[in-house]
């Protein structure tokens, strides 16, 4: 299984690895992806109890789980890629947290071969947007969570204003690619492969009736993406208004499910 996985996603596999070289130095000097990480960090930490097993989904190159073994908790790392398990290894290494962190290279989609019970399940930046059906990885939660664990995930919904605003400059095809409901062409790094985007509702379907949800906000609802880090400098008044407006109406409909991104949360029942 783990085999197919990988052949199905090797341009996956290849891009994100070409990118894990550079990923780290990126992510720091992008002050609208440091924003959006402590948001999810403080989503997040309203949740999880002290000391909490914690399994990571494309976990990119541990920045995130090196971050919350520092805050006391164990974490283990399913990610894909070459390059981003390699960089992961590295922060083991360097931080010295051979007890605390581990990592296991493989989909997602193969979550068969992890073991072990956790009390709470995260996955950052949608990374599962490259999933093309979301109970391919629920199904295994029963097996792998405690009783009352609890699950974020921060995910690319259908509708983000941002991206439908493109439209205005007369860029229909992108501005409207996430409303293919079979999918769309993306592409990283020389490296093409589909992705798909889920609405809180098509979440609330992979998980079932055996799940709660918890809340649901949304990350970047009218500020602009990470991908236009260069906005904040260059128009710090409107960046300044639409962060204030973006804190203020996140966790209310329709901002909580129209985003560049959700954070949903979710609880299995006891």
């Amino acid at each position: 299984m783990a085999i197919e996985i990988t052949s199905k996603y090797l341009a996956v596999n290849k891009g994100f690895s070409k990118q894990s070289e550079k990923y780290d130095e990126e992510d720091a000097a992008n002050p609208i992806l440091q924003i959006w990480r402590t948001q999810v960090y403080d989503h997040v930490d309203s949740f999880i109890k002290p000391s909490s097993s914690i399994l990571e989904l494309n976990s990119g190159t541990g920045i995130d789980a090196v971050r919350f073994t520092k805050q006391g908790h164990n974490v283990h790392c399913v990610e894909l890629s070459d390059g981003m398990v390699h960089e992961i290894k590295k922060k083991i290494e360097l931080n010295n947290l051979k007890s605390s962190l581990t990592v296991q290279q493989l989909s997602y989609e193969c979550l068969e071969e992890v073991t072990g019970k956790y009390d709470y399940v995260f996955s950052n930046f949608g990374g599962l947007n490259c999933s093309n059906k979301l109970t391919k990885i629920t199904q295994h939660f029963h097996r792998l969570l405690k009783p009352g664990g609890i699950i974020t995930w921060v995910i690319m919904p259908p509708i983000c204003l941002w991206e439908i605003s493109w439209i205005f400059k007369g860029h229909f095809k992108n501005g409207l690619r996430r409303f293919h409901k079979n999918g769309v062409m993306a592409h990283l790094e020389g490296q093409y492969f589909m992705t798909y985007y889920y609405s809180l509702n098509d979440l609330k379907k992979a998980f079932g009736k055996s799940f709660t949800l918890l809340k649901c906000e949304g990350l970047g609802a009218l500020s602009p993406p990470p991908s236009a880090n260069n906005f904040p400098i260059k128009h710090p008044k409107i960046y300044s208004a639409l962060a204030r407006l973006d804190k203020q109406l996140r966790n209310h409909f329709p901002f909580n499910r129209w985003a560049d991104h959700i954070v949903a949360t979710f609880q299995m029942k006891e």
